[in-house]
């Protein structure tokens, strides 16, 4: 066959079918993707500016003596060996575990009796909804000073609920002066602010669950609790592994609610992380040290990020 001139040209002008990864590229994000590396820039730059480059600075920091006012001295992973056999950071690390895992299991509990009961049909739903976000949305320091007087040993509402209403108590408990009281009060006020968080997530979750399964576990014969195991918590997993995530992240980087009810007192018995680091870098004013605390842990809650992360893909792709 005889190929006119006219086709001849096109082809010449077309050039050769070119192949590749650029063109694999283009195929899969459409023929206009580098202009959208001109769109995404403005991100990549804020990410870096504000995020990376602070993370990567503090890592920095970590590393040396650093004081106020001082210019840092690179000691390496000096600071890292100092605190790991440190007395002070060992019981911090025990009671933000303890402070962190007690919260968020009632936290658990009473958000999910929450979601169920305001699922239940119950009269005035949405006023009793609004009343139990109250903690959630009220500001953490009003939450804690409020509790601070709450708990006060002399005039405080509970000691007099306790001794002179109800008389429990022969007399009064300093329910935040007490190594024994201290630890589990602050815990009670972290699930009071916290625990409106899980419920309403989970409210959202069983919402979307759909009602014929519902009727058919009970059609099958499915008690209550049956189809709470097999109805309700498989179609909140996932939402449940994100709560918990989110919670445990915050729970254990909570500061506020401990500083200010007790300081981390009496006798350290509430002193977490984010009060120890807070201690060393104001109170000692020993930047490099304080940094190093704060990065401590960080590598064992990316660990847990990642596995639930793996989890949750593994439950979709099921």
């Amino acid at each position: 066959m005889s190929i006119s001139t006219a086709e001849l040209r096109a082809k010449t002008a077309l050039g050769p079918k070119r192949t590749g990864p650029l063109v694999g590229l283009a195929r899969m994000l459409g023929p206009d993707y580098r202009l959208g590396y001109l769109f995404i820039l403005p991100t990549v730059v804020l990410v870096l500016a504000l995020v990376a480059y602070p993370f990567c600075y503090a890592i920095y920091l970590s590393m040396t003596r650093k004081y106020v006012g001082v210019p840092p001295v690179f000691v390496g992973f000096d600071n890292y060996v100092k605190i790991t056999f440190d007395g002070f950071f060992q019981r911090a690390v025990v009671n933000s575990f303890i402070f962190t895992f007690g919260s968020v299991g009632v936290k658990l509990v009473l958000g999910m009796l929450m979601a169920l009961v305001l699922t239940s049909g119950i009269r005035f739903r949405s006023f009793w909804t609004g009343v139990l976000l109250i903690p959630w949305v009220a500001p953490t320091v009003v939450s804690a000073l409020n509790f601070l007087w709450i708990f006060d040993y002399s005039l405080g509402v509970l000691n007099y609920l306790l001794v002179k209403v109800f008389h429990l108590l022969p007399q009064g408990v300093g329910w935040l002066s007490e190594p024994g009281t201290a630890m589990a009060s602050v815990i009670g006020v972290n699930i009071w602010r916290g625990f409106p968080f899980f419920g309403i997530s989970f409210l959202a979750g069983l919402r979307a669950i759909p009602a014929e399964l519902y009727e058919a576990a009970a059609v099958d014969g499915a008690g209550t609790l049956q189809r709470f195991r097999h109805v309700t918590l498989p179609g909140i997993k996932n939402i449940l592994i994100i709560v918990m995530l989110l919670s445990t992240i915050w729970t254990f980087n909570d500061f506020q609610i401990v500083y200010i009810l007790t300081r981390g007192g009496p006798g350290g018995a509430t002193q977490v992380l984010p009060v120890f680091t807070y201690e060393i870098a104001f109170g000692a004013q020993r930047l490099g040290e304080a940094i190093a605390v704060a990065l401590y842990m960080l590598p064992a809650l990316a660990a847990v990020i990642i596995v639930l992360a793996r989890y949750m893909r593994k439950g979709r792709a099921r």
